[in-house]
């Protein structure tokens, strides 16, 4: 069972990329907060899991081949249309979908069988993004003033901090669909199945899966993977435009689902941003055997630029002590590095 697993850094120059709605703790009426940890060592910034899933979804939406799920709503739920053979959002993403308990319209749907209730875990994971070191937040003050009257203040908060993430994809299970009694893998009712039979898809596991064929599965990851480095989005983009895709990246492909590099990036001593390169040979040391691809790290050029010959030689280190090879560019250019080693490395996928 093959994972891609990945840990990277964005920069938040003066940035609020996820917002927690009204400051309560603020003087005034209109007032806005960002999301914050409060801890012993101080306010760390964060950006929530459910924000990043949502700027990764809305990125693929700029590939013309990406086929995003279509959503029905109901009063206070909603969800996709649950049939990951036809969407790769529904493959990558994951969804629950029960009947409805209300005589209400889906035709722009995939039909649900009767008393059946879809649950797909999802195969892409992804950690909250949390500051490096606790973060100095900042109140700004503005006014709306281009009426009559007197002015309406109001208020929000921003921050300055590198913030560290991980993420995770499943590859054994993009493009994998079962259809068994067991929750979170319920992926197809008889409707799906049907499709999956006529779209001729290859069973798989015993007859309790189907299989998309090998070059739409590694298609599909391909494509969340050239959104993740290109990631954009996030709250106050008119007055805090960030870009938040990755400054630093380091990814590898290997078996279990355990992350193997947790901890080679964190706060130095001044709670600056830094690349543990003891952490680095560690994760290599202990999981060397279960590595299956070259380590993929990206570190983009203005951003950690002191650390940048620290990093490369390390990396040449392992190289010449353990055959491991590595490819040190850009980030975008070692996703695109990875794409092709997908390609060329079905086994992966298995």
């Amino acid at each position: 069972m093959s994972f891609i697993k990945g840990l990277y850094l964005i920069d938040c120059p003066a940035s609020a990329v996820n917002n927690a709605g009204e400051n309560t703790e603020s003087n005034y009426e209109n007032a806005v907060a960002v999301k914050k940890i409060q801890t012993r060592e101080g306010k760390f910034a964060y950006i929530s899991a459910q924000a990043i899933r949502y700027y990764i979804r809305e990125r693929l939406k700029d590939n013309r081949d990406w086929k995003a799920s279509p959503i029905f709503r109901e009063t206070k739920i909603a969800y996709t249309d649950a049939n990951p053979i036809e969407y790769a959002e529904d493959d990558l993403f994951g969804y629950m979908r029960a009947p409805s308990k209300k005589n209400v319209a889906e035709s722009d749907l995939t039909p649900l069988e009767k008393d059946v209730t879809l649950t797909r875990n999802s195969p892409v994971k992804v950690s909250t993004v949390v500051s490096v070191g606790p973060a100095a937040i900042v109140d700004d003050f503005g006014v709306m003033a281009r009426h009559e009257g007197d002015p309406v203040p109001f208020a929000h908060e921003f921050y300055r901090a590198s913030m560290l993430g991980m993420m995770s994809i499943d590859l054994k299970m993009c493009g994998r669909f079962y259809h068994i009694s067991r929750t979170g893998y319920k992926h197809l009712d008889s409707v799906r199945i049907d499709l999956a039979k006529k779209k001729k898809l290859k069973e798989y596991d015993n007859s309790t899966a189907y299989e998309l064929p090998l070059d739409e599965r590694v298609e599909r990851v391909g494509m969340f993977l050239d959104a993740f480095a290109n990631l954009s989005g996030g709250a106050k983009g008119s007055i805090h435009y960030t870009d938040i895709a990755p400054r630093f990246l380091f990814v590898a492909v290997g078996r279990g689902g355990n992350h193997f590099f947790p901890t080679i990036a964190g706060p130095d001593s001044k709670n600056r941003p830094h690349i543990n390169l003891d952490a680095i040979r560690e994760s290599i040391s202990v999981f060397k055997e279960s590595l299956q691809s070259r380590l993929y790290v990206g570190l983009t050029k203005g951003y950690l630029d002191e650390q940048r010959d620290g990093l490369e030689n390390c990396l040449k280190e392992i190289k010449k002590g353990s055959g491991i090879d590595f490819i040190f560019d850009h980030p975008v250019t070692v996703i695109n590095e990875l794409n092709k080693d997908l390609k060329e490395n079905p086994e992966w996928m298995s």
